[in-house]
């Protein structure tokens, strides 16, 4: 009854003595008043209505986010996670009583992998039967089928993320750039969040079909000088005998021109010679090569800038390549190199450094596809577990593997008895692999959207 009377005082008259009586005509204008009094009382419970389904939709966000930041961490660095295990074998103690903290991070690499550091799985419960049945037919070259089913199965995700990853990986490697990009639309306006890059593995995927095998690695650390040119020297006498060689630059803390003139010829070297490259922190490295130098200030030679423009081309980002080919333009007063689209170059996610571990695992890196026999891969595997204790096999080159021969590859795995790891797979083959039991034998890493 307060609110009645509360609208209704809106439109009372408070010039005029409490004793004056309606006038003639009086009573139709008070019907109008009550009836838009009225209609205004709907409109504002339409408006709080409004308001509150934003704000649950909100709340059901920032709760995908922080699902999503649970299930979604970071890549650790290879073998860096060290939980707490029932009995373990005391440390070594300083003289001062403490524990001997060199001596646990001399401990090899493989004895750092333990089968208790296993990944979660990032699948929720209600999505999980449908997930597992569009891996099957992704598996089964069934595309166009599973293409249909992820988008009827957006709506009913209900925050859980890997529909949509699936989605997203589904278009890049068919290359359906158009398909992709509406997709990200929907997702940040879903999510509240920046959409996945386009980063399609087709053109990488055809540079050299049927290769696999240790990836030869190289990674660089500290500060990028003169230093370098014997990691260099190895790494072009690798390129002698293999198509493919990773560049990790994620521990790079500090650049001189001397050595980015190094690394800038060993890239021009290496793209002239039409070898596919894996760039690891390259981004990191063109913001810290960024960040010392100055549109207008001449230093003692142009390679800072001339590096930079080079890991901007392979990191196809023509746009900011442009306007920094202009601020050297004014820099040095000459005309800046123009932009061509790299080729045959991937990136991959940089991983946390850890003072313990190897910055440059070696990899075994899996075909664009596997489908019926394994064949000689079998073979190339067991050469590889002959001389390694613990497997990473690197899968971002990897579009699909059929579900025979994932089969067929379990089963060889299994027969290994070795610590085993896949990185950077697609969300399509990762469904399928935790379907097939591999999560069993082996750690998953699927690629980080």
């Amino acid at each position: 009854m307060r609110i009645s009377v509360g609208l209704f005082s809106i439109f009372k008259k408070t010039d005029a003595p409490a004793t004056t009586q309606p006038a003639p005509g009086d009573d139709d204008e008070a019907a109008r008043m009550a009836a838009n009094s009225e209609l205004e009382r709907q409109q504002q419970q339409a408006r709080q209505r409004e308001i509150a389904r934003a704000t649950a939709m909100k709340i059901d966000a920032i709760e995908s986010a922080m699902t999503f930041d649970i299930f979604n961490e970071p890549e650790p660095a290879w073998g860096s996670q060290r939980a707490a295990r029932p009995a373990r074998p005391k440390a070594a103690a300083h003289a001062d009583g403490g524990p001997d903290t060199q001596a646990q991070a001399d401990i090899p690499t493989t004895l750092l992998l333990r089968d208790d550091d296993l990944p979660q799985l990032a699948v929720a419960a209600e999505t999980a039967p449908v997930v597992e049945e569009i891996a099957i037919l992704y598996a089964n070259g069934q595309a166009a089928v599973a293409e249909q089913l992820l988008n009827a199965s957006l709506a009913e995700a209900n925050g859980d993320r890997t529909v949509w990853w699936m989605l997203f990986d589904l278009y890049q490697v068919d290359g359906q750039r158009d398909r992709f990009d509406n997709l990200s639309i929907d997702y940040a306006s879903t999510f509240e969040t920046s959409p996945p890059p386009w980063n399609a593995p087709a053109a990488l995927a055809a540079a050299s079909p049927g290769w696999a095998g240790l990836t030869p690695t190289e990674a660089f650390a500290g500060t990028l000088d003169a230093h370098i040119a014997a990691q260099l020297d190895r790494l072009r006498l690798a390129a002698a005998d293999s198509p493919l060689l990773r560049l990790e630059f994620s521990r790079v803390t500090a650049v001189e021109p001397g050595g980015c003139a190094l690394l800038l010829d060993t890239l021009r070297k290496l793209q002239a010679q039409q070898r596919e490259l894996i760039l690891v922190g390259a981004d990191g490295l063109a913001a810290l090569i960024r960040d010392g130098i100055a549109i207008g200030r001449r230093d003692d030679t142009e390679a800072p800038w001339l590096l930079l423009l080079e890991l901007l081309q392979l990191l196809n980002r023509e746009k900011e390549f442009e306007e920094t080919g202009m601020d050297y333009c004014v820099t040095f007063e000459v005309s800046p190199p123009s932009f061509v689209a790299p080729h045959k170059v991937a990136t991959a996610t940089a991983q946390r450094p850890s003072a313990s571990v190897s910055a440059a695992p070696d990899r075994f890196m899996l075909p664009p596809q596997l489908e019926g026999q394994l064949g000689p891969l079998l073979g190339q595997i067991q050469h590889y577990a002959d001389q390694y204790q613990t497997l990473v096999f690197d899968c971002s080159r990897l579009t699909r593997i059929d579900y025979a021969c994932a089969n067929q590859l379990h089963a060889s795995l299994l027969q290994l008895g070795k610590k085993i790891e896949f990185r950077d797979v697609n969300h399509l083959v990762t469904a399928l692999l935790r379907l097939l039991g591999y999560a069993d034998i082996a750690r998953i890493y699927p690629h980080k959207y």
